[in-house]
């Protein structure tokens, strides 16, 4: 039997070791909320709810322009550009629809507060008066950069205004007064400056909300940081402050393993590794960028992209991660590029323009050089500045990013795919950690989709973390590692957490399974259930099980939240299957809406298939009439043993010895374990019974109950003249003794008890190897030849086997499991 221990409720303290999300609640965090976050009253109040459950004063805000707020001063630069007949009254209208969207926010954030309302309209009419004045003095296009910037000041002082009028001390910042650009083409900050500056506006106990976007050069000139610069600015900031994460709140769900809007099997990659990501962003991710990475480069700072509209979700993070961060390949392509050819482009000169722009390619054989559709615009001006002639053509690339992919077997599997194209490959780069097809033609959705489904792996990354270090624990771990080389299903499993009843080791890099029992003690840190829920929530994997190898009430009370933090359950634990039947039903009920499996077939007959069978039989049209057996390994071993050679006493003292029963035996004479094994048999053929529906003949006698289990075992041969008298009765009828459990369904009428029984030597309950359970069914169709199922019942290996098998099991579920994706907003 397992003496196994179980989470309990008395600790106090939370798990630490591995929780990403602690990274972002005890340390410095720039919170970076986009234009989408911040468009309509109702999302600016999801953003306000997120600042005040998750954001410190010492933390930063950067905010972007509100809604499409940017685009629209755009469109009003590019109407004076071209110098229309009607552009007067076209400038007007779109000029005042923009202040109209303005007021509109303003009134309804602001309510009833006319003074603090009518401070920041007056702030935003002055602001308007100012772009219709360089209008009128016809000095708009001069001044592009000042107009752009409007966007970006009104978002921070809105939010700064809501937050103050609701008690959050703030201040908002134009960060113009501190982001200081050393050289505003290649955008490059001037750190030094850049820091000091910052540092002498920030304020003790206030909360500053940054702009997004905008800088000043050394002259004191507005520049903008370019696309995607609100996160750009946000990782700058990071970097000024010393800040440990960065977290983009957008409203996409994070970073795929390919744009899941041409690639339904895409998944969501929970963590990204820091050389991987800037890879991708280098080559047009359109949620990663180069340039909001860059400041991340040399520093320890995490990159988190979060939904603003489901903030509880996990989202991505990029950072320093270990080996199964580093397994993931992620496929990216583009179509948007420029190839700029010429005759001129030797070392000298590719070594300026490396130095200027973001290249994603440069052949010194083709004497050419590739960039992205954005880049190409300045770097055509350059070359035409320097009297340069050069040849521009369309390419396209199709890539897999992964850690070390150079030297991995998936090099040649991506050569063999590109080998056979139907488009022409103008050229593949091998990079450290990328592998790119360059072509003139436009790549195609296919084959996106090939080579995503030839190389990113088909198996989930799965979490597994079992609760119970006692015996079937340990053996249950020590099989683990020998269980992943043989098993296919497996290859993706990771073990990430350990506990008892107390202590909890968790490491999201993975455990030794091998070793997590001898080293436990060395790591586990205090953990309690709340503690345990909270690490669940915020976990980096596709899926997470729990292997629950305890015998605990409090650990099963607990599994309603592991089902709604969408964890699945093994259980060896009878306790929750045995419930109530209406707080069962809502445990399944909820286990079923978070698309959840519990799989608990060894609560009976450990590895013995009879779970399996009797769901079968259901399954196949049988209706059961009769369920029978010998349940207990423990019994079947005392009542195999007990034949007047030996006090019944002294075989139960045995029994303890040779680690046969429960730290105190009477939890196996009871009848308890074999009630509850009935009851979850009569459940899975349909019946809907409860505990106190079947009778039990306990074997403890009332005037031993309540002793200690020292005195108990002092006085256990109390048990012996009730024992002798039974065994004598029933040898001089050339029968047996035999603790049987046995429902009955006959003619309507349903009957369930577990006892002592007199049984013939002939019976197939009667002659069993000492330990063996037996199952007998019966059912309408199964009636003169019942099915029979017999072997060992009880014991560590046999139900750490039946443990495994549940798991390779559900494993196979989930890795063919299609998890539908929710994109929102990439690039809108």
């Amino acid at each position: 039997m397992s003496h196994t221990t179980a989470v309990g409720d008395s600790a106090e303290a939370v798990v630490t070791s591995g929780i990403l999300s602690n990274r972002i609640l005890n340390n410095k965090t720039v919170h970076k909320f986009g234009g989408s976050s911040l468009g309509t009253v109702q999302s600016i109040e999801s953003v306000l709810a997120i600042i005040e459950q998750r954001v410190n004063d010492n933390d930063l805000v950067v905010v972007s322009a509100n809604g499409k707020t940017t685009d629209k001063l755009v469109e009003i630069i590019e109407l004076v550009s071209l110098c229309q007949e009607t552009e007067d009254e076209a400038f007007t209208h779109l000029l005042l629809l923009i202040q109209a969207e303005h007021e509109q926010l303003i009134a309804q954030l602001l309510g009833t507060d006319k003074d603090l309302k009518k401070a920041v309209v007056q702030s935003l009419k002055a602001d308007i008066r100012q772009i219709q004045q360089w209008y009128l003095n016809q000095s708009l296009i001069e001044n592009r950069n000042n107009v752009l910037a409007f966007g970006e000041v009104w978002s921070s002082r809105l939010l700064s205004a809501v937050l103050n009028q609701r008690g959050r001390k703030t201040v908002a910042v134009d960060t113009r007064e501190c982001f200081v650009l050393e050289c505003p083409v290649k955008i490059t900050l001037d750190h030094q400056r850049s820091a000091q500056r910052l540092h002498r506006v920030i304020q003790p106990q206030t909360l500053h909300i940054l702009t997004g976007f905008i800088a000043v050069d050394d002259k004191g000139i507005t520049q903008t940081l370019g696309r995607n610069g609100s996160d750009y600015s946000a990782t700058l900031a990071a970097s000024l402050i010393d800040a440990s994460d960065v977290c983009l709140w957008t409203d996409v769900d994070g970073i795929y393993s390919a744009d899941p809007r041409i690639v339904p099997s895409a998944k969501k990659l929970q963590r990204i590794e820091t050389s991987v990501a800037r890879e991708l962003g280098r080559l047009g991710n359109p949620v990663l960028h180069s340039k909001t990475l860059s400041p991340l480069k040399d520093k320890n700072i995490h990159l988190h992209i979060n939904n603003t509209f489901y903030p509880q979700q996990l989202g991505s993070e990029v950072g320093l991660f270990g080996d199964i961060a580093r397994q993931e390949v992620s496929i990216t392509h583009c179509n948007q590029l420029i190839g700029f050819q010429s005759k001129h482009f030797d070392d000298k000169l590719l070594t300026q323009l490396q130095l200027r722009y973001v290249l994603i390619d440069v052949d010194e054989t083709l004497q050419q050089v590739i960039v992205s559709a954005e880049q190409a615009y300045g770097l055509r001006q350059y070359l035409q500045n320097l009297c340069v002639d050069f040849q521009t053509h369309s390419m396209s690339l199709l890539a897999a990013v992964g850690f070390s992919i150079r030297d991995s077997h998936w090099h040649r599997e991506f050569d063999k795919t590109m080998g056979n194209s139907p488009y022409p490959i103008q050229k593949i780069r091998v990079n450290s950690h990328s592998l790119v097809a360059f072509s003139k033609s436009e790549c195609q959705i296919e084959w996106v989709n090939k080579l995503h489904s030839r190389l990113t792996r088909q198996h989930r990354n799965i979490g597994v973390i079992v609760a119970g270090t006692g015996n079937i624990g340990e053996t249950f771990l020590s099989n683990f590692v020998a269980q992943q080389r043989s098993q296919e299903a497996l290859n993706q499993v990771h073990l990430i957490g350990v506990l008892n009843s107390t202590k909890a080791w968790f490491d999201v890099e993975g455990l030794p399974a091998d070793k997590v029992i001898s080293q436990f003690n060395d790591h586990a840190k205090s953990c309690d259930i709340n503690g345990l829920v909270a690490w669940l929530q915020r976990h980096p994997f596709d899926e997470v099980i729990v292997v629950d190898i305890t015998p605990s009430h409090v650990f099963a009370n607990s599994y309603q939240q592991f089902f709604e933090a969408g964890v699945h359950i093994i259980a060896a634990n009878k306790c929750a299957n045995t419930f109530a039947g209406n707080v069962l039903k809502d445990l399944q009920r909820t286990a079923k809406k978070q698309d959840c499996q519990w799989l608990s077939n060894t609560t009976v007959g450990a590895a013995l298939p009879i779970n399996y069978a009797l769901r079968d039989l259901i399954e196949s049209g049988h209706q059961v009439e009769e369920i029978s057996g010998i349940f207990s390994g423990t019994l079947s071993w005392l009542f195999s043993n007990f034949d007047g050679s030996k006090p019944f006493s002294q075989l139960v003292q045995d029994a303890l010895e040779l680690g046969l029963t429960e730290p105190d035996p009477r939890d196996d004479l009871s009848g308890l374990d074999v009630q509850r094994k009935l009851l979850i048999l009569a459940r899975l053929a349909g019946f809907a019974l409860d505990l106190e529906d079947i009778d039990c003949h306990s074997l403890v006698p009332e005037s031993l109950k309540s002793l200690t289990k020292e005195e108990f075992l002092q006085q256990s041969h109390l048990l012996d003249h009730d024992f002798n008298r039974q065994l004598a009765a029933a040898q001089g009828s050339g029968a047996c003794l035999r603790y049987i459990a046995k429902l009955s369904f006959i003619e309507g009428k349903l009957t369930a008890r577990v006892s002592i029984d007199v049984l013939d030597n002939k019976h197939a309950f009667a002659n069993l190897n000492p330990c063996d359970n037996i199952f007998l069914v019966k059912t309408n169709w199964y009636q003169d030849n019942p099915l029979i199922i017999q072997g060992p019942g009880a014991g560590r290996e046999v139900t750490a086997a039946g443990l495994h098998s549940d798991l390779v099991h559900l494993c196979r579920q989930l890795n063919s499991k299609h998890q539908d994706v929710d994109i929102k907003g990439i690039n809108s």
